[in-house]
């Protein structure tokens, strides 16, 4: 069994733009081959944090909605490649390679939602970024990975506690 990784930062936002200020911080540390697992239940914010993250980097404002149906939808962000997975639908962890997966895990950042559904082929070396609702509608937001992902966020994050 797996050690899990080690809390990065544990942050709370009050709102939508609290997780949009946060996003800001997060977007320029993202490199390709990134992969940034998306936890929380329905409601608990992964399409607002995952719309914020793809805003936050350079390029126009866009309309990012949930990949529900569509499954997966790809953003050109600059010198970046985001694919943006909802994974809720598929049956078993195999259906991610028809929607391409392994190309965004090699060559662009991946943003997914309901990761757990990948199973064993979830990259060990993912940032999983939890989503929970606070009291009074705020969200409550904990990064965890391992070494490089502590190395490169430790400083953007260290001491984050609570936010906008």
């Amino acid at each position: 069994m797996h050690k899990a990784p080690d809390i990065i930062a544990d942050i709370r936002v009050a709102d939508e733009s609290g997780t949009a200020a946060f996003a800001a911080r997060l977007a320029p540390l993202l490199a390709p081959g990134d992969v940034v697992a998306l936890d929380g239940t329905l409601g608990a914010g992964k399409t607002a944090l995952a719309r914020a993250l793809i805003n936050a980097l350079p390029g126009p404002d866009e309309d990012v909605p949930s990949p529900t149906f569509t499954l997966v939808q790809t953003y050109d962000r600059g010198e970046l490649e985001i694919w943006h997975f909802d994974l809720y639908r598929i049956e078993q962890p195999e259906d991610a390679f028809e929607l391409g997966i392994e190309d965004a895990f090699a060559d662009a950042v991946s943003l997914i939602e309901w990761p757990d559904r990948l199973g064993s082929l979830l990259p060990a070396r993912h940032l999983r970024i939890s989503i929970a609702e606070t009291d009074g509608g705020g969200r409550r937001i904990i990064l965890q990975g391992e070494h490089r992902w502590k190395e490169r966020l430790q400083q953007t994050f260290a001491g984050a506690g609570q936010h906008g």
